[in-house]
């Protein structure tokens, strides 16, 4: 853990934190990620910066993202993916449909689950893949 952003370590091993909870804190980072990606961006007026950033992480624009980055998953990462997927969250989704809304929890637990395992590289490669892909 000691590439975390901050000193407080989960109350259980990474292994046993449930999909829903890691979805949770994946939900954050990929926010910040995708805040600096449009902040990078030459045009930052609030009104753009919050509709280029709505744009990446609704659960739609997610479950997309998800679908571009299959093919660069490891078998562990998959796995995880289907654990996300396969969470109940409890909660009804608002803005999409069943389906995009279980495959943006499935992409927020691996950012989760790269985060707390350490894999911050792996987690960056992933969140600037999707996001260039995403622009295309």
């Amino acid at each position: 853990m000691s590439e975390s952003w901050f000193p407080y370590e989960p109350s259980k091993p990474v292994k046993l934190i449930s999909p829903v909870v890691l979805a949770y804190i994946g939900d954050a980072i990929y926010e910040v990620a995708v805040r600096q990606y449009v902040i990078s961006r030459p045009n930052l007026r609030p009104n753009h910066l919050h509709r280029a950033a709505t744009g990446l992480v609704s659960a739609k624009a997610q479950s997309k993202l998800l679908g571009l980055l299959e093919p660069e998953l490891t078998d562990e990462e998959k796995n995880i993916i289907r654990q996300g997927r396969n969470a109940k969250s409890g909660t009804i989704p608002k803005n999409a449909d069943v389906l995009e809304y279980r495959h943006a929890t499935a992409f927020e637990c691996l950012i989760g689950y790269l985060y707390y395992t350490g894999q911050q590289a792996r987690m960056q490669e992933l969140i600037h893949s999707g996001i260039q892909q995403m622009e295309r």
